[in-house]
């Protein structure tokens, strides 16, 4: 076999869902969208925010305030096949979860019964999942990656995953810093955790296709 059909033989395989698309939802996304000679086949973003002034991140990558986060990921994509879902996902629409790897980066009060639905409707399906538990840090914090069944007891976070039945098979990163902690969220931090996400995300579609795209 010659170089050029081992290339063409590098495609895109699998579908990624994304499930929040904010500050640290956007870098996972680009990062996804930028890979080539493989990676997702299709990623899913849903999110019923829209940029606002304080969505530096967007607005640094050329987002406009009030265009919809998940339409500005579209306009992104280059040549990936990015599809957006204007809603937040709430225990009446868990139907629009469905793909490979369903990754959940949604933030804001108690996320954490939305995303235990979330991860069982994605088991469900046969889907591998990730999520964030502390995304504290001012950017030297170690990001620890692990099934949450190896969660440490003292992560509240994990502690209220498995209160809701997510007790193994489902991937956790986290700073181990939280909201009730002294450091802010920067955003080396969020650089980091997004691409332990996007390598993760690929393992688990490594282990699906038998291949890392």
């Amino acid at each position: 076999m010659n170089i050029e059909e081992i290339e063409n033989n590098k495609i895109p395989k699998g579908h990624v869902t994304l499930v929040g698309l904010g500050r640290l939802g956007i870098r996972t996304g680009l990062n996804l969208t930028q890979i080539h000679r493989g990676g997702p086949q299709k990623i899913t973003a849903i999110d019923s925010q829209k940029i606002s002034a304080g969505d530096i991140i967007f607005k640094i990558l050329g987002g406009k305030p009030g265009e919809y986060k998940v339409d500005f990921l579209h306009e992104l994509r280059g040549i990936k096949e990015v599809t957006p879902i204007r809603e937040d996902i709430n225990l009446e629409n868990l139907d629009l979860i469905s793909a490979d790897v369903v990754c959940v980066e949604i933030a804001g009060g108690n996320t954490i019964p939305t995303t235990a639905a979330i991860v069982k409707r994605a088991h469900e399906l046969g889907a591998a999942t990730i999520s964030t538990a502390g995304v504290f840090g001012i950017g030297n914090d170690k990001i620890e990656v692990m099934d949450i069944s190896q969660a440490d007891y003292n992560n509240p976070v994990a502690n209220e995953l498995k209160a809701e039945g997510i007790t193994e098979n489902h991937t956790i990163i986290t700073t181990g810093k939280f909201i009730r902690d002294v450091e802010p969220v920067t955003p080396y931090v969020l650089d980091e955790i997004a691409k332990h996400i996007t390598i993760e995300i690929m393992k688990a579609l490594q282990a699906k296709f038998q291949v890392l795209n």
